[in-house]
């Protein structure tokens, strides 16, 4: 490296790094992108435009371990270092500058390849690691992205598709976004999927994709879509800001979805049938990241001290969207079950004030949620949506502070904001007080502390009451009935399980499976109805509990729940496969397939989720066998944390079996790369 840039990354960091975006304006970039699926890398052709906003010598841009492969004869000089990629100039105040450059990349991050599936996840300051690009949410530029696939692949990324051109065996998807964003929004997938298209009331386009076996999942998975669009478009105030909307699901996502400027990645998890609906779907997630485009991509954050302008908005207009779809009585139980986590935390002394750059998300999200449904009763609901409105069309395509946003409040309303400021805010504590009188609103809530101080008081004296609730087509009153139950001798109880097992309501079925302790003949028959409920929970639920019970009917269950699935993560089969290795007697010449098929789901061909769940039985049966532990070493360098974690607890305890370690290390060198340094660290922490 010449001396005279030696001398400029020294000195660069000092000055420029923090001030660039005084001194640079990035305007737009073109970038041709080319993930490869057997290299797990990426290469790409790239065109930034930026101005001099004042005399500069040099720019950059944040670029992880990135290697310039091409730069045009006679254009501005570039070159790499480990975390960024620096333009040569000198550059001139108020002129506008290209710079055109070739790039290869191996991302560690940010970029996943999963299966047929490539995807990213750029969150905060990432996408910097397959894209050259600003690690500041500051900076917003126009992204115009062409991506580069094999033949028959689906690319989603950011923006309206205008052309697919076809060059040999790979296709070109050329992308335009309008407007600038932020560089954590940039997002790309790839894989097998096809879509189905809505319109939205407004004429915006919403493409939802679903990969191609879930084709029969895709109602029930996107199911109140186009309602949620439109029900924000209204109560937001302010038309949906982009060209169009996509949503797509991807094996092994990090969160439960991300917001990317108008293509959210969600989790496949949430892909369900109309069973799965019932207890885990996609609705709260949906309306969550659509919230964003509005609040994050369109007015962002300056930064994480005013996180909660982001995710306490989101929040808590997806529940807006969510009390739309659902009703007033869902609406304010998860606003009293956030109420309660939030007390919980704030009497233990661990509070979080909403201003806090280092918050939780139970902060941010919960608490940043609190704080406007306080405000939007103190200045009134349609105040609150002029402010609101107001506030987005003053700071659209810019960032914002909570000062920012306060002062458009007391413009608009008149109100002095100063003391919601201090106790919804700045407050550690949860204003529990406050909240308690806001949920008093509802009629059911104030029905649900009556049901609840029931609780010590004698089954006989409770009696009454609680049949009508259980009789009531109340979910929440019914199932908080139900749980009061748990400790009462059941021949004083057993005309109440009687009503709930009778009732209509799936949730207060669902309560008595999940509570019930011992079942008496006299409820057999109709506990056993709760194996063919139409609910994934329950039916894991009763199976169980039905099983361990009655040991000489466990062939009967079995056969009975022998080609339910359950979830996306297969709970109900796996669950079926553990119990039919342990019953006696049942199809014993398909045990080594059962056996063979519980150790399957440890692959790494299928989701996190259904891993997870595969490794548990496995550990409590103890089936673990050379691929098994192979599978569980792969885990255990898995991007999801939680998983991750979960594996290398798990391997740590196995370790200590001095048989599985030597059979372990025994295989060292067929494993990856990554999984080879894990296993050299563990072994030397040990």
């Amino acid at each position: 490296m010449p001396k005279v840039l030696v001398f400029l990354f020294l000195w660069f960091p000092l000055s420029l790094f923090s001030q660039q975006l005084d001194r640079v304006d990035f305007r737009r970039v073109a970038a041709a992108v080319a993930p490869s699926y057997d290299t797990e890398g990426v290469t790409g052709m790239v065109e930034y435009t930026f101005k001099a906003l004042k005399d500069v010598d040099s720019v950059y841009l944040d670029a992880v371990n990135m290697r310039i492969t091409t730069t045009p004869t006679g254009s501005i000089p570039v070159t790499a270092s480990s975390s960024k990629i620096w333009f040569q100039g000198p550059f001139k105040q108020g002129i506008e500058y290209t710079v055109t450059f070739g790039y290869e990349a191996f991302p560690k991050q940010t970029l996943y390849f999963f299966g047929d599936q490539i995807w990213t996840q750029g969150q905060g300051k990432y996408t910097s690691h397959w894209l050259p690009s600003l690690d500041d949410m500051n900076d917003k530029m126009e992204f115009d992205l062409t991506i580069v696939a094999p033949m028959g692949k689906t690319v989603v990324a950011n923006g309206e598709l205008v052309s697919t051109e076809t060059k040999g065996q790979q296709a070109y998807w050329k992308f335009d976004m309008q407007q600038p964003m932020s560089s954590y929004l940039v997002a790309l997938a790839m894989g097998n999927f096809k879509s189905k298209e809505l319109t939205a009331n407004s004429a915006i386009p919403i493409q939802l994709y679903y990969s191609e076996e879930d084709s029969l999942m895709v109602e029930p998975t996107y199911r109140y879509s186009a309602e949620i669009f439109d029900f924000l478009e209204r109560e937001i105030g302010v038309p949906y800001p982009w060209q169009n909307y996509k949503q797509v699901p991807v094996r092994d996502f990090l969160y439960a979805g991300m917001e990317n400027t108008t293509a959210t990645i969600f989790s496949e998890a949430f892909v369900v049938d109309s069973i799965g609906f019932t207890d885990r779907n996609y609705v709260n997630v949906n309306a969550h990241e659509l919230a964003h485009q509005w609040f994050g991509n369109l007015v962002t954050e300056t930064e994480g001290t005013h996180h909660w302008l982001q995710e306490g908005f989101a929040t808590y207009f997806a529940l807006l969207a969510e009390r739309a779809v659902f009703g007033d009585d869902y609406f304010y139980w998860k606003l009293y079950n956030s109420a309660e986590q939030l007390k919980a935390v704030s009497e233990s002394g661990k509070g979080e004030a909403v201003v806090n750059a280092a918050a939780s998300s139970l902060t941010y999200y919960e608490k940043g949620a609190w704080a406007l449904r306080i405000l939007r009763e103190k200045i009134g609901a349609e105040t609150f949506r002029k402010a609101i409105v107001s506030y987005l069309k003053k700071f659209q395509f810019r960032n914002v502070t909570t000062s920012d946003f306060i002062s458009e409040v007391e413009k608009v309303s008149g109100h002095d904001l100063t003391q919601w400021r201090a106790n919804w805010l700045e407050q550690a504590a949860f204003q529990s007080e406050d909240a308690y009188r806001s949920l008093l609103k509802s009629d059911f809530i104030a029905n649900y502390f009556e049901l609840v101080r029931l609780r010590p008081i004698p089954l006989s004296e409770k009696f009454q009451q609680l049949l009508n609730a259980v009789n009531g087509v109340n979910e929440y009153l019914g199932q908080e009935a139900v749980f009061q139950l748990r400790e009462e001798p059941l021949e004083n109880s057993l005309p109440l399980y009687e009503a709930a097992l009778s009732s209509e309501n799936i949730y207060i079925r669902q309560a008595v499976a999940l509570s019930l302790n011992q079942i008496p003949q006299s409820l057999l028959e109709r506990y056993e109805a709760l194996l063919r409920d139409t609910s994934y929970v329950t039916n894991e639920a009763a199976l169980y509990n039905l099983w361990m019970q009655f040991p000489e009917e466990r062939s009967r269950y079995l056969d009975e729940t022998q080609n339910v699935v359950g979830f996306h993560d297969r709970n109900v089969r796996q669950l079926w496969l553990a119990l039919a290795l342990l019953t006696e007697g049942y199809q014993e010449t398909n045990k080594g397939k059962f056996k063979s098929e519980l150790q399957g789901y440890t692959s790494p061909d299928f989701s996190f989720e259904v891993r997870k769940i595969a490794f548990e039985f496995i550990g409590e049966l103890n089936l673990f066998s050379g691929p098994v532990l192979k599978n569980l070493v792969n885990a255990a360098t898995h991007p999801n944390w939680r998983f991750r974690t979960f594996a290398r607890e798990l391997l740590a305890e196995l370790l200590e079996d001095v048989d599985i370690k030597s059979a372990i290390y025994s295989d060292f060198d067929h494993f990856s790369e990554a999984e080879k340094a894990y296993l050299n660290r563990i072994n030397t922490d040990r």
